[in-house]
């Protein structure tokens, strides 16, 4: 029948045809499923297990949702700016009311109106993009301008060390699955580096909760730097050797770049970003703004040397720390990131998470995804524990540093969808589509289960004890 004329019945039919009568034989079961839309996989079972009648109920359901995504992605401008914005005021209070963080709250809308549900934002949106670039940047920044510097210069051994600890130990078990499972040395490592960083998503559960200034927080924060960076410098060390060997030339310009970059924020921004503020500080709009450039202007730098642009602004929170206490114009700016752009960041964050990527993905490499996920878990865990014991930390700030370093969201999907786009000499991916499926599964996972353990642990620094509510006090922030 034509398919100007097939109608509905035509297609209940092929949707009740078997599936191995439907596909070339040449056609392997999991790039069929990918050549579906979300709604005919869910479709796909009840239509065959239903009446006739029910089944074209069904399937004008499911057309009714792709007219709905449609006329999403068809509103104007402002229409989707005003559904954000209620989002945005609504799923805090919500969240709360749940007993889960806002953070989670905010991620699992992301997934309902991203590309896996609705699709309110489509496939090109750079505006939304750019505003959850500046949340993440932000989000470091502000922890760089909230840490205590005399605690944080008393605590720089602890950082370095558990900085080392949670890069090293998750990079050789990660490292360790990737050869259990024939991955190639240089793809194995690249797996192992993948889980070496981490992305706060806990932060500010705990901003709100007033434990920022704690000692276990300061180091943990100082360790996302560390670890961060390393976990790059593998990387950017494995690419090109997946590409066409090792170079040594290209480590030690790595190397030397970090070396020049890291004073040179820490100790040369210092200097110029508080003669520079002190020259505003009477024109409050103009601080707000020097602020901001300086965070920017320190991301980049910090991309420029293939480092994350979180490192530059976390650095460079830390080199103007002491310039802009008690200043209006810092709470301002704070008020507006924590209302406005880090939960966009989060909310763009969960555009990236496919539910059914993520059930597929666990039935097919399901040992796979077992064995990278338990390294994560495990790795942070030791990493955390150690640390923890060696310097008397309770149980609490112990846990809580483990949650704080478990969502693997900015730096591993980054690094990711670059090895998946890496090819050596024979044409063989860094990252094959497997494993990518398995990040993205690590990316779901980590993403909600970090927050949901923060909130259950960190309340329980607030006095010292190993007792608590598992639910989430009331923050000042956005979590």
């Amino acid at each position: 029948m034509p398919a100007s004329r097939a109608g509905p019945l035509a297609d209940v039919r092929l949707a009740c045809t078997p599936a191995r009568a439907r596909r070339p034989r040449a056609q392997s079961r999991r790039t069929h499923r990918s050549s579906l839309t979300p709604a005919g996989i869910a479709a796909r079972p009840i239509l065959q297990c239903i009446s006739p009648d029910g089944r074209l109920a069904v399937t004008d359901l499911m057309r009714g949702i792709e007219v709905f995504r449609s006329d999403a992605l068809s509103l104007p401008a402002l229409a989707k700016f005003a559904i954000v914005m209620a989002i945005i005021v609504g799923i805090p209070p919500l969240a709360r009311r749940a007993r889960f963080p806002v953070v989670v709250g905010l991620l699992l809308t992301g997934v309902a109106i991203g590309p896996h549900g609705i699709d309110l934002a489509g496939a090109n949106r750079p505006i939304a993009d750019f505003f959850a670039e500046l949340g993440k940047l932000l989000l470091l920044f502000f922890a760089g301008l909230e840490i205590d510097l005399a605690r944080f210069r008393q605590a720089q051994r602890k950082t370095a060390i558990f900085g080392l600890w949670t890069t090293i130990v998750p990079l050789l078990l990660g490292t360790g699955v990737g050869f259990l499972f024939g991955y190639k040395p240089v793809a194995a490592v690249v797996l192992g580096s993948l889980l070496a960083s981490h992305t706060l998503l806990g932060l500010p559960i705990v901003t709100g909760l007033g434990v920022a200034r704690l000692e276990p927080i300061t180091v943990t924060v100082g360790a996302t730097v560390i670890s961060d960076t390393l976990s790059l410098i593998v990387f950017a060390i494995c690419v090109p050797t997946w590409q066409s060997g090792f170079s040594l030339s290209g480590l030690a310009t790595q190397l030397t770049e970090i070396a020049i970059f890291v004073p040179l924020i820490l100790f040369g921004l210092s200097r110029l970003g508080a003669y520079l503020l002190s020259k505003v500080e009477n024109d409050e709009d103009a601080y707000f703004i020097l602020m901001l450039a300086i965070m920017a202007v320190a991301g980049v730098l910090a991309a420029g040397i293939n480092l994350p642009g979180i490192v530059g602004a976390f650095l460079a929170g830390l080199a103007v720390n002491a310039a802009t206490q008690a200043r209006s114009a810092k709470e301002k700016l704070e008020f507006f990131g924590n209302s406005f752009f880090i939960p966009i960041f989060f909310l763009v964050t969960g555009f990236l998470i496919d539910p059914l990527q993520f059930y597929y993905t666990i039935t097919e490499n399901f040992p796979l995804t077992l064995g990278v996920v338990g390294a994560l878990l495990l790795g942070k865990w030791i990493a955390a524990a150690i640390v923890g014991w060696e310097f008397a930390y309770t149980a609490a700030a112990r846990n809580t540093m483990w949650s704080l370093s478990l969502p693997q969201v900015a730096a591993t999907l980054a690094a990711a969808l670059v090895g998946f786009s890496t090819f050596d000499p024979a044409g063989q991916r860094l990252i094959d589509k497997p494993l990518l499926s398995v990040v993205l599964v690590l990316l779901l996972t980590t993403s909600i289960l970090g927050p949901v353990l923060t909130a259950r642990f960190a309340p329980r620094m607030i006095d010292g004890s190993d007792q608590g509510v598992p639910g989430e006090a009331p923050p000042r922030s956005v979590a």
